[in-house]
């Protein structure tokens, strides 16, 4: 007779060696199978996020910004192809296709009322162009080497430009008039932005130095000194009272919009800093760095508050949430992410790009997060809490 053994398996006691085995394996395999369940739940939702999408296709190179309009209702994508394309936001059919730059662009902006776009380019100008039609309205010639940044005034009645010649030049919005140029940088101009009440115009270049002007005389009001690096960017706070700049020197500054004093250096960064970009309610910055992190700073103690830990290449853009309560990052390992900012943990991971993503942006209502990349392709993700569906599958 087989010599029978009892043994106690997951389900009670069960006879025979061979019980023995089946048993044991029955166990492992739901174990496993909870492991995965498990595992599959947490990322569940970054998993519905990639999927619910909407691919905008239609450039045949680098894409190099993209912004929603005002209301939402649109998107503008900007391109080394030497286009601007205006596409629905809601379902991502393309709208217009604006061409008349001759070399790539750099940026593209919607006007304050969304009735026009502002273009600027390598072939050293800037356009205003009819969203309606997609027609040039103005081309704002005067600048001698590639712009770097065009910008809308809040009240959308100027325009402000950055070149690679070292100036900046202020324009009027409604006739194309050059009204200033913005001389005393001895390196290119990276960025430019006027502040929220539109008296006066931030820059910043790569001479080490950002300076602020009157933005209706040209006339230097002072200049930020004691970065050691490249300025590679430079905004005004929601009211106007402060001013940060990013630095290729690891560091991000505070200074009082009013003074020119600095307020605070924002020190936690190992490499380059490549932007810094105030909360909405302006309490907080978020700086983004090719050492491959983001960091969230407290405004008026200038203190580190999370750090944002997880990309795999430099962050090159972010922004907040309407709310403040989500930050959204592209970074050149192709893909964007979206983060708690109070905690900075991970809350979804956009995955699919097949280049660099160099913006992500927030749609005015939070619920859906624009990407642009190298890939020459933007899209709009479902990043809404409630995770409803977009109102098309992707487009072709």
């Amino acid at each position: 007779m087989a010599h029978k053994k009892t043994v106690d398996g997951c389900g009670g006691p069960f006879k025979t060696l061979d019980a023995f085995h089946l048993i044991s394996f029955f166990c492992v395999f739901v174990l496993v199978a909870a492991s995965l369940a498990l595992g599959l739940a947490t990322a569940s939702r970054a998993d519905q996020a990639r999927l619910q999408y909407i691919q905008l296709i239609g450039h045949s190179a680098d894409l190099t910004d993209a912004t929603y309009s005002p209301d939402g209702s649109e998107i503008v994508t900007a391109s080394s192809d030497k286009t601007a394309r205006i596409w629905n936001a809601t379902n991502g059919v393309p709208l217009q296709v604006l061409r008349g730059h001759t070399e790539a662009l750099r940026t593209a902006r919607f006007s304050p009322d969304g009735k026009h776009v502002l273009t600027s380019a390598q072939d050293s100008t800037a356009k205003i162009w009819d969203v309606a039609t997609g027609k040039v309205l103005l081309t704002l010639k005067g600048h001698t080497d590639p712009l770097e940044d065009a910008e809308y005034s809040r009240d959308g009645k100027f325009v402000v430009t950055a070149s690679r010649d070292g100036t900046a030049k202020i324009w009027d919005a409604s006739n194309g008039a050059l009204l200033e140029t913005l001389t005393g940088h001895t390196g290119p101009v990276m960025h430019a932005v006027f502040s929220p009440d539109g008296l006066r115009v931030a820059t910043a270049s790569a001479d080490r130095t950002a300076r602020v002007w009157d933005s209706s005389t040209g006339t230097l009001r002072y200049t930020l000194t004691g970065h050691n690096g490249i300025v590679t960017g430079v905004s005004f706070s929601p009211d106007g009272r402060l001013i940060a700049t990013a630095s290729s020197d690891k560091t991000a500054r505070i200074w009082n919009a009013r003074t020119g004093a600095l307020a605070e250096t924002l020190l936690g960064h190992t490499r380059a800093v490549e932007f810094a970009v105030f909360s909405n309610d302006g309490s907080k910055i978020v700086t983004g760095s090719s050492d491959k992190s983001g960091i969230v700073w407290d405004v008026k103690t200038g203190t580190r508050l999370v750090t944002l830990l997880g990309h795999h290449r430099a962050i090159m853009s972010a922004s907040f949430s309407p709310d403040d309560k989500r930050i959204a990052t592209a970074a050149y390992d192709s893909t964007a992410r979206v983060w708690d900012a109070a905690s900075g943990a991970p809350q979804l991971l956009l995955t699919g790009h097949g280049g660099e993503v160099v913006r992500a942006k927030f749609s005015p209502d939070g619920q859906h997060v624009l990407t642009a990349s190298f890939d020459t392709t933007a899209r709009i993700w479902n990043v809404g809490l409630s995770g409803a569906p977009l109102a098309a599958t992707p487009a072709k």
